[in-house]
């Protein structure tokens, strides 16, 4: 008889006007029962709080839920999905991945949920075992290339975990929290390298490519702007694991013509090539200036020159060179003159 939300809600407020106790509380126990749509929601918020306490129970589903509650529903969510489910279940574990990250999202609202110590240390343990997953099944894929076998099924959950990395990486980013993820893929880099590339020839573009190279950004900005400390050995290493492979990257990206349909989902956006090359330029600055003269010198001679643009590195190693023995030379007699008085 009440032919949808709109309908009852407009009867409901008829029966309060005409004071029907009757009436009202058979509409209120109509729209508690049924869902709604977005539009017939904004017009329960906009009605229903001024009709008293005899039409609360409809707003029952939109009052604020215990922070307890919370809590309890995001650790189980994080826990599946760095759960590494079965494929199957992909669908739900996106799902579940956007959910936990919408609820750390400060957008018009404030996030659902303010992450404590606790909270956190639960994020990375589970983060952890995902990287250790992931550790393993790299270290078993080297195995394989060396006996010229290629599982399919590995390449597969190869391609999986490095999903739900970046989704990671980017949870961690939220909750300042990237540290252990960061040395994880730092130590693995020459073997997720060697992966890729036996699995992908040089000039094939593939999926697993384009991932690797999203989780690899998010790892060396953490590096380049000291979200994350490295001592140089491992900086310096990050650069010559990591820049010829995206060099060659974005090479054969940049060959991908625009009518090639196969390929066009494999084009990358401006702004993610601009961090990277940013990283770079950040990462190689923090160098000692010996490393910086060498790699400098190999991005001169490289015929990808083009990519990563390291310009600016270039500009502030000449004039950090020149004014070397200046400063050093007025820092000696600063500190003859500290020294005798």
């Amino acid at each position: 008889m009440w032919h949808g939300v709109k309908n009852a809600l407009g009867i409901l407020r008829v029966a309060v006007e005409l004071e029907c106790p009757q009436i009202v509380a058979n509409c209120v126990d109509y729209l508690e029962a049924v869902p709604w749509e977005e539009a017939e929601e904004e017009e329960i918020l906009k009605i229903i709080p001024g009709m008293g306490a005899q039409a609360e129970p409809v707003l029952a589903r939109l009052r604020p839920v215990n922070p307890l509650a919370i809590v309890k529903i995001f650790l189980s969510a994080i826990r599946f999905s760095t759960s590494s489910p079965s494929s199957s279940l992909n669908d739900l574990k996106t799902s579940a991945q956007e959910q936990l990250e919408y609820m750390l999202t400060e957008d018009d609202d404030a996030p659902l949920l303010t992450a404590d110590d606790e909270i956190k240390l639960e994020v990375r343990q589970c983060v952890n075992r995902l990287s250790s997953r992931f550790v393993n099944l790299v270290h078993s894929l080297v195995g394989d290339l060396q006996e010229s076998v290629a599982d399919s099924e590995k390449l597969e959950l190869f391609k999986s975990n490095l999903s739900d990395l970046l989704w990671a990486s980017q949870i961690l980013a939220k909750l300042e929290s990237l540290r252990d993820f960061v040395y994880s893929w730092v130590e693995t880099s020459e073997n997720i390298v060697k992966v890729v590339e036996h699995t992908c020839p040089a000039g094939e573009l593939s999926e697993a490519k384009l991932k690797v190279l999203e989780v690899t950004v998010k790892v060396l900005e953490a590096i380049g702007y000291g979200t994350v400390i490295l001592p140089t050995k491992k900086r310096l290493n990050m650069i010559k694991i990591w820049l010829p492979f995206i060099r060659v990257v974005k090479f054969s990206i940049d060959s991908v013509t625009s009518d090639d349909d196969k390929n066009l989902l494999l084009k990358i956006d401006g702004e993610l090539w601009q961090s990277l090359e940013s990283a770079f330029v950040s990462i190689v600055l923090t160098l000692p200036s010996g490393n910086q003269a060498e790699i400098l010198t190999e991005w001169l001679e490289n015929k990808h020159i083009h990519y990563p643009d390291l310009t600016e590195a270039f500009e502030v190693w000449c004039y950090r060179s020149k004014v070397a023995k200046r400063r050093l030379t007025m820092l000696d007699e600063s500190r003859q003159t500290t020294n005798s008085v």
